[in-house]
């Protein structure tokens, strides 16, 4: 009788272990969907992010490569890291990539190459700084464009980033060298004219490039501008439609915060959002990158407390470090110095 027993439990283990191994094994299908498919597009196709089933980059692209790419990012390129996806989370998105085409990862040793770099550096000016830039900084924008069509389905990237740096070894430089990139820009170096030997010295070469990552913002700056107004709600709205005006800015609506969100005519009338638009600068910054779109057009929010009128809005220096894109530093720092004008003004 115990005999029976102890043969129905180790039975039962035995039954269960497969279960408990598959449900332990992370879902790469389900991780690149929430991750990933929103930037790289569902299918690997590609969008704000690269295209990653392309078969000319999976046939270089090493799953160490991949895997260490998911790990640093792109500081500064749009790409995040994932610092808080498991090691194993990350093998299984690599792996769900590895299926969009048929194609065998490659493998790779990690001794550097030993290429002339001067003579690399003459090599690249002539054949490769025209799209990556004369310091590999790589091509300006995301890689989606509005209202025309895009005549390459990737923006060259930066070679100098120190997240590509830190992923990609010598020889996978050298492979993707030698065998270009069909579907993009990128020609291989024969079809350049080039000695295959060639790969060693422009590698070398862009083993010098760096870019420094970008700075992060200082922790006291605020997520929020935020002006005390002396007037009340109505004779705020109105200095702030004027401030607006007088820089060039289009208002586009009044309404109550909580439109929409409760029986129309309850609205509460001491919260007020005022929505403006440059549409000169909303094409700029579009242009930059179009995920800006999910903050446009620009809004103030005038809110009756207690305390007095208030006068706030989001900090527009918080947006290209959200996007990790640091072409937008420039734009957002300006919205942020017309916000508070805008703000300042009207409650002076």
């Amino acid at each position: 009788m115990k005999h029976c027993c102890f043969h129905n439990l180790f039975l039962a283990i035995a039954l269960a272990l497969p279960l408990l191994a598959a449900a332990a094994t992370p879902d790469g299908a389900a991780l690149y969907r929430q991750h990933c498919a929103v930037c790289h597009g569902s299918d690997g196709s590609g969008g704000v992010g690269v295209p990653l089933s392309l078969p000319d980059f999976l046939a270089v692209a090493s799953d160490g490569y991949l895997a260490r790419t998911i790990r640093k990012g792109r500081p500064g390129r749009v790409m995040p890291a994932f610092p808080g996806l498991s090691d194993a989370e990350i093998r299984a998105i690599v792996a769900h990539v590895r299926g969009f085409a048929d194609v065998a990862a490659p493998s790779y040793g990690q001794a550097p190459l030993k290429g002339d770099a001067a003579r690399g550096a003459k090599l690249f000016a002539r054949h490769c700084a025209a799209c990556h830039g004369d310091r590999g900084q790589g091509g300006k924008g995301t890689g989606v464009t509005f209202s025309r069509p895009r005549g390459a389905p990737v923006m060259a990237p930066s070679l100098a980033n120190p997240g590509f740096q830190a992923a990609v070894s010598d020889a996978m430089l050298k492979a993707t060298l030698l065998r270009g990139r069909h579907g993009t820009p990128m020609p291989s170096i024969r079809e350049l004219g080039l000695d295959p030997a060639r790969a060693d010295d422009l590698v070398a070469f862009v083993r010098t490039l760096r870019v420094p990552p970008p700075p992060p913002l200082a922790d006291d700056e605020p997520h929020i501008i935020r002006y005390d107004s002396p007037y009340d709600v109505e004779q705020t709205l109105e200095a702030l439609k004027q401030a607006v005006i007088g820089r060039n800015f289009r208002v586009i609506r009044v309404q109550p915060l909580d439109q929409g969100l409760v029986p129309e005519g309850q609205e509460d009338g001491r919260r007020i959002i005022l929505y403006f638009c440059s549409f000169s600068f909303l094409n700029e910054a579009l242009a930059i990158d179009p995920r800006v779109g999910l903050f446009l057009p620009c809004r103030v929010t005038v809110v009756e407390t207690a305390d007095g009128v208030q006068v706030m809005s989001i900090n527009p220096k918080h947006l290209s470090h959200l996007f990790n894109n640091t072409e937008l530093d420039e734009a957002c720092e300006r919205m942020y110095r017309l916000y508070n004008e805008i703000m300042e003004e009207a409650t002076f």
